[in-house]
């Protein structure tokens, strides 16, 4: 089989983003710093985001839910670049010889807000390299919805059958697997470049 096209997932794959990063300096208390991600600021309000909501509304309704902890939830967004680590390189060289090689083409679906993913552009210029991207926050749609997945294929005429997606997190390659995409669930750099050389993507 021919593999003409590679789909990347950003996050945790690309770009090492994680709220801890900020929240280490906010709240030093690990206890309470992991009792505040997982009770006020959690991964499901963030992907409402991403999903489209913007960061006031957002910010805004879990003021008025916590106002104990206005200045913690403020910073969410308000310092949200101290939660970038920057490029995981080791995956952008593997992007970037795929690019030169030039023989599949290479494609971004992120769930990511509208309004934050402009600072990520700005900071990262491999996110231009891309032959297309997929930005959840600007669709209104994001994953593990089959809906975004869909509209990939749609937009930029890509047969599932000829594509690898790759994502670290799990519940974001099945849905991708089910519409005939080869999954490959993201754990390292080098375990990536295994199963790509595995699929003859890479020499």
């Amino acid at each position: 089989m021919k593999i003409d096209t590679l789909v990347f997932d950003l996050g945790g794959v690309l770009i090492d983003w994680n709220p801890q990063y900020l929240y280490n300096k906010i709240i030093p208390d690990e206890q309470e710093r992991r009792w505040f991600l997982s009770t006020i600021c959690t991964p499901d309000w963030n992907e409402e985001q991403d999903a489209g909501r913007s960061l006031q509304e957002a910010t805004e309704l879990l003021v008025a839910k916590y106002p104990d902890h206005e200045a913690a939830i403020r910073a969410y967004y308000g310092r949200w670049k101290e939660m970038l680590g920057g490029p995981i390189h080791e995956t952008v060289e593997i992007f970037r010889e795929l690019k030169n090689q030039g023989q599949i083409k290479l494609y971004a679906l992120t769930n990511w807000s509208a309004e934050t993913f402009p600072v990520a552009l700005e900071l990262y210029d491999f996110l231009h390299w891309f032959d297309g991207r997929l930005v959840s926050g600007e669709e209104k749609v994001r994953k593990p919805f089959p809906e975004i997945y869909k509209l990939l294929i749609e937009r930029f005429d890509i047969d599932p059958h000829h594509a690898i997606y790759v994502d670290d997190n799990i519940r974001n390659v099945l849905p991708a697997r089910e519409l005939g995409f080869i999954g490959i669930h993201f754990r390292t750099p080098a375990l990536f470049r295994e199963e790509l050389k595995k699929l003859g993507v890479l020499s």
